[in-house]
């Protein structure tokens, strides 16, 4: 006959009812469900509030980069390219002895007037200062345009002109090409800040996560503790509660993961579309090819960036959501509270 000591241990001993019961047992009733609702208030406040900042973060990135950034980039690629293209149609014209024809200028003089539209387009979407290079613009326009039409029959001086023209265009650092190419980094850097998540972001998204998950467990609690010493069924705002936790913690994060993989797509177009627009055109490479290319990938950027409907109206829903997400917790302890203790004092 074997003799044991102690009590077998039993799968109701170490269920995880039974351990939280024990961790509860020191704490009155009351006491406890106050102490709830004060965990579940501050966990629904902090995890609301990063939630609707952090998610708005991410809505107005897009909105800045759809409106002034993304724009400004474009604009400065295609002005550069339009210069560029203006530059080479004038020599190739020069070249083939073709100036002097009639109706032989359209192209280039098209792409002068494309420029100086796209700066002035650019003007209220960047906080760069323009000045300079409307003014070298100016310049070199009526250079070649003195250059290709007044000198008729006089190489050397039509020659001489289009090497002004050409110098105000290239001569380092103060051509215009050259002064682009600086409002071209500094764009693009400023639109790469704004499409690109930052640690504060970041954290304000683990924040909410972690605040969401302990509202979620403090609510688990809540239940069972209702159950368990008061003999109640399930509170239907505390359920509900629940449940409006589990979507908020997925739906808004999903959403904006989204989008920011959107914005970060644009980024990638955007430096692309400014890498294509730099490459060297001095020799015989026609940039008319680049142009094309250039406005496609704007093209595929507009796209990405403008149907933000369904993340506005995410923005809605997490705030109604979160609302909810206070107010009901509150009246379902709340309400047991006031009938069960607060009205028998």
């Amino acid at each position: 006959m074997t003799v044991t000591t102690g009590h077998a241990p039993t799968r109701r001993t170490y269920s995880p009812a039974a351990f939280w019961r024990e961790r509860l047992r020191p704490f009155r009733t009351r006491r406890l469900l106050e102490l709830h609702l004060l965990v579940l208030t501050l966990c629904a406040a902090l995890a609301v509030s990063t939630l609707l900042v952090s998610y708005r973060q991410t809505q107005q990135a897009a909105q800045a980069l759809a409106s002034r950034e993304a724009p400004a980039v474009q604009g400065l690629a295609a002005t550069r390219l339009a210069v560029l293209r203006a530059d080479w149609e004038a020599r190739y014209l020069v070249e083939e002895r073709l100036a002097d024809v009639a109706g032989s200028g359209e192209t280039y003089r098209a792409q002068l007037s494309a420029a100086d539209q796209g700066l002035s387009r650019i003007a209220d979407r960047t906080d760069q200062d323009l000045g300079t290079v409307n003014g070298l613009l100016a310049s070199y326009s009526s250079s070649i345009t003195l250059g290709m039409t007044t000198y008729h029959g006089r190489p050397l001086m039509r020659q001489q002109k289009l090497e002004e023209a050409r110098s105000l265009l290239t001569r380092e650092p103060v051509g215009l090409v050259p002064r682009l190419d600086q409002l071209q980094r500094n764009q693009l850097r400023h639109a790469e800040d704004t499409a690109t998540r930052g640690w504060v972001q970041r954290g304000g998204w683990w924040l909410a996560e972690l605040a969401l998950a302990a509202l979620a467990l403090t609510l688990l609690s809540a239940l069972f503790v209702l159950r368990d010493r008061c003999g109640r069924d399930w509170n239907p705002f505390l359920l509900a509660a629940f449940a409006l936790t589990v979507l908020l913690a997925i739906v808004p994060l999903v959403t904006a993961s989204s989008a920011q993989d959107d914005l970060d797509g644009v980024r990638a177009d955007l430096q692309q579309i400014t890498a294509i627009s730099r490459q060297d055109y001095s020799g015989s490479a026609e940039p008319a090819q680049a142009q094309r290319t250039v406005t496609e990938k704007s093209e595929e950027v507009r796209s990405r960036l403008a149907d933000d409907t369904w993340t506005g109206r995410v923005y809605q829903g997490t705030l109604i959501g979160g609302v909810l997400m206070v107010v009901l917790p509150a009246v379902g302890l709340g309400l047991r509270l006031d009938n069960d203790y607060w009205r028998r004092r």
